[in-house]
């Protein structure tokens, strides 16, 4: 009934996002969790027998292989973030939704009580235990993003909010920080976490489908523990045809929708897009931001301890506000979308009166988003660049708005500028080969350690060059806008 489903769908909908805030991208609220490992000496044996006074008395030391230690597993983790973002969407298209969420469920448990009963004789399991968090913490947000199709016109909204709070989830580890500082042990702050599974169990046989939630949405649809088989015969249909379809059937031309399959050119292969320019250059445009900012994250504890001479007061501050600035993600991240749509409805009104095609309308609307995720990054690559500590409140800010626009902005333009049945593709792909970018953060950071001395400007200075780049991008894709719209016009 009408009035028993609202609540049901709405009461998805908020643990949802409680899911995702409290759990799915804890790994990104690294620099939090580093402080509290350095202070229970975790990998401290690897440093010089001296290494301990580097720091001044009120400090911690500036350790160059415990700083290299940490940097690995974030890379670890950060690279299994991306990478298994297919293999993980894959088990859910597979499996559905109740088996994905169990291997979610088992995965984030697992690593929740390794880290709990980890010491700092036992430090080396952090490199197990921070992946398995990833990985599970990705198969709550794949299964979670379904539930957009639950309110219709509503839906892209909802997917958007759910990636903002899969940002704002790294406020987590700072919630831990903070506890520990108040005598709150690591280990009981993660056997709350590991508790916790049994809520996810419950959500998952209470509140969630057992296959997919199709779109549209067919009538009279059910589903939860009082529904039944939820797979019905409709939801099995309409989960074929729109599994990766967003936003982007209502750009594709008439003439493109109603095309049989034995009619569609050969260029609509995957291989075709693929290898296309737009892609190539979407990929480079994706791995150099993002790069930037697994960089950051990873040895910004080591980047903090640097500026602040090695005064814990001061490291334990600003890793503070860079932890909390990063809860505001979820509130980021819808404009971006927000800033799509009206331009979108804007092109789409021009297009009417001028003849412009859908697949041109799309791109147009992509267009300032690029632009402007390219130049938040630019000015939060700077500012990281200057080694002036307050400086850094501004780095913070304009990192979480750059990282908020970066990844909406990643999935609508492949949903835009592709065809919808080749989107599941194209974004595993474009994730795990920018996954596999992301490993050169490790390589930088022992440049830096080692032959730099520990002196990141001429790697700072690379990186704002290659960040510069990332703009031609967003001018390719207007030039290739503008070449279509003159060829129209001569026609």
């Amino acid at each position: 009934m009408p009035s028993q489903g609202l609540p049901l769908r709405v009461a998805t909908l908020l643990t949802g996002l409680l899911e995702c805030l409290g759990f799915a991208g804890v790994l990104f609220g690294w620099a939090s969790l580093v402080f509290v490992f350095k202070t229970e000496h975790y990998f401290e044996e690897l440093c010089e027998p001296d290494g301990a006074l580097m720091g001044n008395l009120t400090g911690q030391a500036d350790c160059k292989a415990q700083d290299e230690k940490f940097s690995l597993i974030f890379t670890l983790g950060s690279f299994m973030n991306n990478f298994m973002t297919f293999p993980a969407g894959f088990i859910f298209d597979r499996f559905k939704t109740t088996v994905a969420r169990l291997i979610a469920i088992f995965l984030y448990t697992s690593a929740t009580l390794i880290i709990a009963f980890t010491s700092a004789g036992s430090a080396l399991l952090l490199f197990l235990a921070m992946p398995m968090l990833t990985v599970g913490g990705i198969l709550f947000l794949i299964t979670n993003l379904q539930v957009g199709n639950l309110f219709g016109k509503h839906r892209s909204t909802i997917i958007t909010l759910y990636n903002g709070a899969f940002d704002s989830s790294s406020a987590v580890f700072l919630v831990i920080k903070l506890l520990y500082e108040q005598g709150i042990s690591l280990r009981a702050s993660f056997i709350f976490l590991s508790v916790c599974s049994a809520w996810h169990v419950v959500r998952t046989f209470l509140l969630m489908p057992r296959g997919h939630i199709p779109y549209p949405l067919p009538p009279n649809y059910r589903y939860g523990l009082c529904s039944g088989n939820d797979t019905t015969e409709g939801e099995k249909n309409a989960a074929e045809s729109d599994k990766v379809e967003m936003q982007s059937n209502e750009f594709l031309p008439a003439k493109e929708e109603t095309l049989e399959p034995g009619k569609q050119p050969e260029s609509r292969s995957f291989w075709h897009h693929a290898l296309s320019q737009r892609f190539v250059c979407h990929l480079v445009w994706l791995s150099v931001i993002q790069l930037w900012h697994y960089l950051f994250i990873g040895t910004l504890n080591s980047l903090l301890t640097n500026l602040a001479g090695g005064n814990r007061v001061l490291v334990s501050t600003y890793t503070n506000a860079f932890a909390i600035t990063q809860f505001f993600g979820v509130l980021c991240a819808p404009w971006n979308g927000l800033l799509m749509d009206q331009l979108k409805q804007k092109y789409q009104k021009e297009a009417k009166d001028k003849g412009s095609s859908a697949m041109t309308v799309a791109l147009r609307s992509a267009v300032p988003s690029l632009a402007l995720t390219s130049l938040l990054c630019l000015g939060f690559a700077v500012c990281a660049s200057v080694p002036i500590l307050p400086l850094q409140y501004v780095t913070f800010i304009l990192q979480v708005i750059s990282r908020s626009f970066l990844y909406g902005g990643n999935a609508a333009f492949l949903t835009l500028a592709f065809p919808s049945e080749h989107f599941g593709k194209l974004f595993g792909l474009v994730m795990a080969l920018s996954a596999i970018v992301s490993l050169l953060q490790f390589p930088i950071f022992t440049f830096i350690k080692g032959p730099l001395q520990n002196d990141p400007l001429y790697v700072n200075v690379m990186l704002v060059l290659a960040t510069v780049l990332t703009f031609i991008h967003p001018f390719l894709v207007y030039w290739e806008c503008r070449r279509e719209k003159s060829s129209l016009a001569a026609a």
